[in-house]
């Protein structure tokens, strides 16, 4: 951001004099830096995310949030048998940071966050949160042995590269063309559009999961003929993954096929509850 900005201030915890710094270690050349400002504060954690403890907390939640939360990890769960070890993946915010924990034993996965980490470890323990640690999603993490970090335009080359195998983003609403809404919600304040359209750039190379409820709060299908929502990306999603079905997007032509179905539910009901229109595999999976 700093490249690009008009004026460019840097608040610094340490003001030191030149050449105290090795050049080695500069991630950011004076040149584009207008001002500098010394921190009078300690830097502030905006989103405390730490590893379970052990105790759980799903105990203590509702019945109507631990139904949802019920669903969410179904579609998270079903998600995970789409990244195959050695993958590079990117995962956005919402129900793809429930993945991680279903990935299959044994299964090395190069977590890719776009504010500049590859190789994203588990949320921390009290004693290895670090402010200046942080995914996408500004929540605490921690980086597994061999993690590099970096700028986001380094981030963007590799994405827009194609250089990840898969990115798994929740929205709010697909297309059966593979179009994807996921930036904007009505009436709400938007701060932007984010990494997410950069994420679904390059389809051809890097495959997009799309994960949803299937159905809006309204009882309204998410999986629709056409969005109605500004697109964060045309034909982009491969796959859409819910809490009821599983469906292969053909990019090319505009078209579903429903390949799983949840355990319990039946083509009928998602039929039923599906705007976009589909055909059916001869041979249907089930995931639980």
């Amino acid at each position: 951001m700093g490249k690009n900005a008009k004026l460019t201030i840097v608040e610094a915890e340490q003001i030191v004099p030149i050449g105290e710094l090795s050049p080695n270690a500069i991630h950011l050349p004076g040149i584009y830096v207008d001002r500098i400002v010394p921190a009078t504060v300690e830097k502030r954690i905006e989103i405390y995310t730490m590893a379970k403890s052990g105790s759980g907390t799903e105990s203590n939640l509702s019945p109507e949030k631990a139904q949802a939360l019920a669903l969410r990890q179904r579609i998270a769960r079903r998600a995970a048998k789409e990244i195959k070890d050695g993958f590079y993946a990117n995962l956005g915010i919402g129900i793809p940071t429930l993945i991680p924990e279903y990935i299959e034993p044994g299964a090395s996965v190069w977590w890719q966050s776009e504010n500049g980490i590859l190789g994203m470890g588990p949320y921390p323990t009290e004693k290895q949160l670090d402010p200046d640690i942080i995914n996408a999603g500004k929540e605490t993490v921690t980086l597994v042995p061999g993690a590099s970090v970096f700028d986001s335009s380094e981030s963007f080359a590799m994405i827009r590269g194609g250089h990840v195998d898969v990115a798994v983003l929740g929205a709010m609403e697909v297309s059966q063309a593979g179009d994807i809404a996921n930036f904007m919600i009505p009436g709400k304040l938007l701060k932007g559009i984010g990494g997410a359209m950069d994420l679904v750039s390059n389809p051809e190379k890097t495959k997009v999961i799309a994960v949803l409820e299937h159905c809006s709060k309204k009882g309204q299908s998410k999986v629709l003929k056409t969005c109605s929502l500004p697109l964060t990306g045309a034909k982009a999603v491969s796959t859409i993954i819910t809490e009821l079905a599983v469906f292969d997007v053909d990019r090319a032509k505009g078209e579903l096929e429903l390949i799983d179905l949840a355990e319990g539910v039946t083509v009928n009901e998602v039929r039923a509850k599906t705007d976009a229109d589909f055909r059916i595999r001869s041979h249907l999976g089930t995931f639980a």
